[in-house]
C-alpha cells in the first residue's frame, strides 16, 4: 500500500505570520496536535506541534499574538505520496515521530499528512504498527 492512500490529503495548514493562537485553533477544530506550515504557494517550510506551543510559547510566556515563524520545527522529515506504508512506517521508528507532512517531491507542496494511526486503522498492518510504535517509544522511555 502507498501513503496517498491512507494519507489526510489536503490538511489544514498556517503560514509564517499566523499567530500562535491561530495554530492552535487549526489544533483545536481538526483534533489534531500538529499543524504544517506553509508559504504563500502551499510549500511546506515547517510543521507546529502542541508541544511547541506548550514548552516554547506558552512556558515561557509569550503572547498568543506571536507569530508562528518564532515556535515552529524546520527541521521535516516528510514522506511522499508515491512512498510505501512500510518506508513511512521506517522513518516513523527512525526518527521517532508519529505523523509525517506528505510533499510533492519535485515542488515540495504539501498534499497530505499521514499518521501512525492512519497506518494503523487504513492498513490493519497490527505488527509493524506495534513495532513502530515500540521504537518511537524508546525514546520517551529512556528519557526517564
Amino acid at each position: 500500500m502507498i501513503v496517498r492512500d491512507v494519507m489526510t490529503p489536503n490538511p489544514k495548514a498556517v503560514v509564517l505570520a499566523d499567530s500562535i493562537q491561530v495554530a492552535a485553533t487549526v489544533m483545536r477544530d481538526e483534533d489534531t496536535g500538529v499543524v504544517p506550515v506553509v508559504d504563500a504557494n502551499r510549500k511546506l517550510v515547517g510543521v507546529i506541534t502542541d508541544r511547541d506551543l506548550a514548552i516554547r510559547a506558552v512556558a515561557d510566556g509569550q503572547h498568543y499574538g506571536e507569530p508562528v515563524r518564532g515556535f515552529l520545527t524546520t527541521r521535516l522529515i516528510v514522506a511522499t505520496p508515491d512512498m510505501t506504508t512500510a518506508e513511512a512506517a521506517g522513518l516513523m521508528a527512525e526518527y521517532q515521530v508519529r505523523r509525517l507532512p506528505v510533499v510533492e517531491i519535485d515542488t515540495d507542496m504539501l498534499v497530505g499528512i499521514v499518521s501512525l494511526g492512519d497506518l494503523a486503522v487504513k492498513e490493519s498492518a497490527d505488527k509493524r504498527i506495534g513495532d513502530t510504535l515500540e521504537v518511537i517509544s524508546e525514546g520517551v522511555k529512556t528519557r526517564h
